[in-house]
């Protein structure tokens, strides 16, 4: 089967808001016509708590901890839960839903996508396999969960090893473009990472943390040799050209693109009234 076209983006490092700007300019871009179905790899600078379009965020999120700990904070265009970008590699996927591969329903969706995450996996000799509840109990718990932290629980479709979530995403259809991006974690702070939310008490947030173990774990608590970032770097740019079927071409933003993303970023992501929206 000849393989499509897929533009290959690896952004780096960047802020929070221009992130979030670039996943919309592209997903903007591409219901235009303007760029055949994306790639792209980031970081984040400073390491960053993003919240889902939906999520309460002044509920949820202590911010005196986010300040403490010198982490970003931004509200991401995609649903889902709160998560702590530090040490990963963030990805994301701009592609038509009218695509021939692209299933109809947003769960499905979710299993072709997230193919290339799942070669990745495979591809740095780790046992990786997509979560599916196993009863009507785990279903309704994927429906509605009870932890603002995304990696405290597994939805349809994500990745796990040793029945513990490695790699968490969230997606929007939007102008009839799926966006999708995630998070695969290479190391993870979990005390950092329970500092950043609300509790009702300290028993509860002790409690919650030690359930966590056994719910969610980073990559390089699964083998001898420690992996880097350039190591998933490698891995999963193969694994999506092969989970994907998709020829990647590397592309850099145009200095006009550059200036869209900057200015999506100060108006958008960068303002109160998006992040606090709720």
């Amino acid at each position: 089967m000849a393989k499509d076209t897929w533009l290959f983006i690896d952004s780096g490092n960047q802020s929070p808001a221009y992130n979030m700007a670039l996943d919309e300019k592209l997903l903007q871009w591409h219901s235009e016509g303007q760029i055949p179905p994306v790639i792209r790899f980031y970081g984040w600078n400073p390491p960053t708590l993003s919240v889902g379009y939906f999520q309460k965020a002044k509920k949820d999120i202590d911010m005196d901890a986010v300040e403490k700990h010198g982490v970003g904070f931004v509200r991401r265009p995609t649903g889902g839960r709160a998560v702590l970008h530090d040490q990963e590699l963030t990805y994301s996927i701009i592609v038509s839903e009218d695509h021939p591969e692209m299933p109809e329903t947003v769960t499905e969706a979710y299993r072709v996508l997230s193919e290339g995450i799942l070669q990745g996996f495979l591809k740095l000799g780790l046992d990786a396999y997509f979560s599916v509840p196993k009863t009507k109990e785990e279903e309704d718990s994927l429906k509605n969960p009870r932890s603002a932290n995304c990696f405290d629980a597994s939805s349809w479709y994500e990745l796990v090893v040793e029945d513990r979530k490695i790699a968490g995403s969230a997606q929007t259809r939007q102008r009839g473009v799926i966006l999708q991006h995630g998070s695969i974690i290479l190391d993870l702070d979990e005390d950092k990472l329970f500092d950043l939310f609300k509790y009702p008490s300290e028993r509860v947030r002790e409690r919650m943390q030690k359930a966590f173990k056994n719910k969610a774990v980073a990559i390089n608590e699964l083998t001898d040799k420690p992996f880097t970032l350039g190591d998933l770097r490698e891995a999963f740019k193969e694994g999506f050209a092969d989970g994907l079927n998709a020829g990647l071409e590397e592309y850099q933003l145009t200095t006009a693109q550059e200036q869209e993303v900057q200015e999506l970023a100060e108006e958008r992501y960068q303002a109160e009234e998006w992040n606090f929206r709720r």
